[in-house]
């Protein structure tokens, strides 16, 4: 899975002084579609639809920031709106005119946020279980965020980082998590996800910092009226044992112009490791590149 003829190259932009990393899969002259992990996760985890897709598509892969090679934002709360000026400098810094997004989990709220935001930047969307705003959540009060997060930091700033005797070690804590998983994709996980420490043990790549839920967010109207605004055709893939709850019944579906949900049977929140040739067949089949 990892051999070297086969993997992207490592490149890197600039973002409000930050250095952070992106997977070039190559193709240059194809369309741009990017890649957009979700919380804790990193770039190297969309390699395998990366692959399929790099043949009619110039794929690219961002590790957000705090994440994977990308650095981390040292006193930040790591906000959603941080993570869509990334990828506002990402797509500038790539030239890229107009763009294709896929984005799991937190990485699906960075691309609505974004196609909201900047509609004609966005030619197609896709979503995969990373709807985490539906009109019948419940926001806790304002000063109870702000306490909830100065105790987070707190607790952040006590707590020793966890050390892996080695990256086997770490795949078995992602087996553990998530028991559908292959053992090689946990270890293709672990390998790209874990940093060796001077002592030559392995912690995680991701800044534990992330766990901290910024207190300032976007509120429920907001996302609804960015949603209202994505322009693209629009992809939403739900996962039938995730523990987020189905688009459609949460009346999500009604603020977007022209989106349509897929459901993949027998899939966890991570779907696109749970289930990965049926999300990519869903890929191919909505993203329709062009043809030359």
């Amino acid at each position: 899975m990892d051999a070297t003829s086969d993997a992207p190259e490592s490149r890197y932009y600039q973002s409000q002084g930050l250095r952070l990393h992106f997977t070039d899969w190559g193709n240059p002259s194809a369309p741009p579609l990017i890649l957009i992990h979700g919380g804790l996760d990193h770039a190297r985890s969309w390699d395998h639809p990366a692959r399929a897709l790099r043949a009619n598509f110039h794929v690219v892969a961002p590790d957000l920031r705090g994440h994977g090679q990308s650095a981390w934002a040292t006193g930040s709360s790591y906000s959603l709106a941080d993570h869509v000026y990334d990828l506002t400098c990402l797509v500038k810094s790539s030239g890229f005119e107009q763009v294709a997004l896929v984005g799991h989990s937190m990485g699906g709220m960075v691309s609505l946020t974004y196609a909201g935001a900047f509609p004609q930047k966005v030619s197609r969307l896709v979503v995969l279980d990373g709807v985490t705003n539906f009109p019948a959540r419940r926001v806790k009060p304002a000063d109870v965020r702000i306490a909830d997060w100065a105790g987070d930091l707190d607790k952040f700033a006590q707590r020793k980082i966890h050390r892996y005797a080695s990256v086997a070690d770490g795949a078995e804590r992602i087996l553990h998590r998530n028991p559908r998983l292959a053992r090689a994709q946990a270890m293709h996980l672990a390998t790209h996800g874990l940093k060796q420490n001077a002592d030559g043990t392995y912690s995680w790549k991701f800044d534990p910092y992330l766990r901290a839920r910024a207190p300032y967010r976007l509120s429920l109207e907001d996302h609804v009226e960015l949603w209202s605004r994505i322009a693209c055709p629009t992809l939403l893939v739900s996962a039938s044992e995730s523990f987020l709850p189905d688009p459609e019944k949460a009346g999500v579906l009604k603020h977007f112009k022209q989106a349509e949900l897929a459901k993949i049977a027998g899939a966890g929140h991570w779907l696109q490791h749970d289930k990965p040739d049926e999300v990519l067949g869903l890929l191919k089949g909505f993203l329709d590149p062009p043809r030359s």
